[in-house]
This record gives C-alpha cells, sequence and structure tokens, in this order.
C-alpha cells in the first residue's frame, strides 16, 4: 500500500497552502518532521515553520530538493520560471528515475510551462487547492501529465489528503481552469453572498453582529447537510422550498433577477482569466 511515512518530503515555498499542507501531514502522523525539507527566503517565515512543525528549513531550493522523493512547488506564479530553471539546473544530467515526483499547486502555470521550464526529466502534476485548505476543509482538483504513475496518484491523493476533503482528478489539464472557476475561487463567491445577506438584515433593521452570528451558523449548518447527506443540492433545496412559503418568494425573486445566468457568468469569467494567466505566465 502506497504511503508517505518514509518518503521526503521538499517544500519549495512555505507560505500558507504549503503549511497547511505541512500541518495537516503531521497532525495526522503521516510523515515524520524530519522527512520534510522547507525552502523558504524569508526569515521570519522560515523561523516560523521551524519552530512550530520541527521540520528542517534551508535558503536553497536546490538543498531542499536534494534527496526528495516529492516536490511540492509552493511558490509564487510570477516568481515559478526561474525557480523552476534552478531546480532544473541543480538537477543537471540525472537519471529521470532519480527525479521526485513534482506536485504544482502553483496557480495559473500550465503542465506545458513547467515541462520546459523542468525539462523532460521529473513527473508532474497540477494541482489547484482552496483556502479552506487553511482549516483542514479544502477541496483539489488535480491532472496528472505524462508518465505519472498509480502510485503516484495514490501518493499525491495521500499528500492533498492532509488539508482537502475532496480530491477530484481530472483527465484534461483544461479542465483544471474549471476547477478554479469552481471551487478555487468559489469561497469568495459564497463569502460575498454571505456578506449580502448580513447588509440585507442589516437594513432591515437587525444588529450587524446578530446578523453576523445567524448567517454564519446558517451557511456552516447548509454546507453540512450538502457534505453529510445524499441528497443532491438540488433536492436539498426542494426540502427546504414549502409550495407558496417564505423561502419560495425569496428563490422567485432570484429567478426574477436572473440568478442561474449571473452564477454562469461569474464562474466562466473566472474559467476565462485561469487560461488568459497560464498564457501570461508561461511566456
Amino acid at each position: 500500500m502506497t504511503n508517505i511515512q518514509s518518503r521526503h518530503l521538499a517544500f519549495i515555498g512555505g507560505g500558507n497552502m504549503a503549511t497547511a499542507i505541512i500541518s495537516g501531514l503531521l497532525s495526522q502522523n503521516s510523515t515524520p518532521p524530519q522527512n520534510i525539507t522547507v525552502s523558504e527566503p524569508w526569515d521570519v517565515n522560515r523561523d516560523k515553520i521551524s519552530s512550530k512543525y520541527g521540520v528542517r528549513t534551508t535558503t536553497s531550493n536546490a538543498e531542499a530538493a536534494s534527496g526528495a522523493d516529492v516536490l511540492v512547488l509552493a511558490v509564487k506564479p510570477q516568481v515559478a520560471k526561474d525557480v523552476c530553471r534552478e531546480l532544473a539546473s541543480s538537477w543537471g544530467e540525472k537519471e529521470k528515475s532519480t527525479l521526485p515526483l513534482v506536485v504544482s499547486i502553483v496557480a495559473g502555470v500550465t503542465m506545458g510551462s513547467l515541462r520546459a521550464w523542468l525539462g523532460e526529466g521529473p513527473r508532474l502534476v497540477r494541482v489547484m487547492p482552496n483556502t479552506p485548505a487553511l482549516v483542514g476543509e479544502g477541496a483539489s482538483g488535480a491532472y496528472a501529465g505524462e508518465g505519472v504513475g498509480e502510485e503516484d496518484r495514490e501518493l499525491v491523493t495521500l499528500l492533498l489528503g492532509a488539508f482537502s476533503k475532496v480530491t477530484e482528478w481530472v483527465e484534461r489539464e483544461e479542465l483544471i481552469d474549471v476547477v478554479t472557476g469552481l471551487s478555487g475561487s468559489g469561497p469568495a463567491y459564497f463569502f460575498a453572498l454571505v456578506e449580502h445577506m448580513v447588509s440585507s438584515a442589516t437594513a432591515l433593521g437587525m444588529p450587524r453582529d446578530q446578523a453576523e452570528r445567524l448567517a454564519k451558523q446558517t451557511c456552516f449548518g447548509a454546507g453540512k447537510m450538502l457534505v453529510s447527506q445524499s441528497e443532491s443540492p438540488a433536492q436539498l433545496r426542494i426540502n427546504v422550498t414549502s409550495p407558496k412559503g417564505t423561502t419560495e418568494a425569496a428563490l422567485k425573486s432570484f429567478n426574477e433577477s436572473g440568478f442561474d445566468g449571473i452564477v454562469d457568468k461569474a464562474v466562466k469569467a473566472a474559467v476565462d482569466r485561469a487560461e488568459e494567466l497560464g498564457k501570461v505566465l508561461g511566456e
């Protein structure tokens, strides 16, 4: 059975998403801290990671990558090109079998760009996580590049399981952009809806602190119903909508305002922007 326990993991970048993965792995006892090395240029981040998690840290990307079985690329998109070329240079003419499995969580950077910068050697997986990963409730989409085997997929699924409750493998890379529009950007859509629900309640006379508490718990409870019950979102909506009742009146107002079209347009805008970023970042 595939496991992470004996694998050496390198994290290139020690930001929020990298620390979310590390925190999840250690809290689940998936791997010992001595098997994790983090390359991070900022002293304050490096010291925080080292003291909090007990993992090894360095300022050298090449040092972190040396001997790693899995390398998580977790840098900002604008520096990904230089970092990848630095790693490729440090690997030189090493045999493919000695190179790590590279898992990129860099937003917008395509498989083609990663391959151009890293060379033909390493096996590549692209991942699109989302910010609920920071509280252990993430949802991730993953795409496997050429040469990635079933054991690699299992390893990545275990790795992402440290912070994702759901990991979906897509069979075409362009679907990673759809993942971006759905779950990557999705938390912001949700927060915007809650924001406006609270504003509506306060406009009708409710104190803001009360409105926020009620809205937060309502959305938390609804989300828990979504993941804990087998019924579809559509059926759950139907269940709570009594004929000629208050919920039906609200949903009718949504429909009259073109709610379906608003959501379709928003998700499509996020997907289109993800595609644009992939082209720009690859130049």
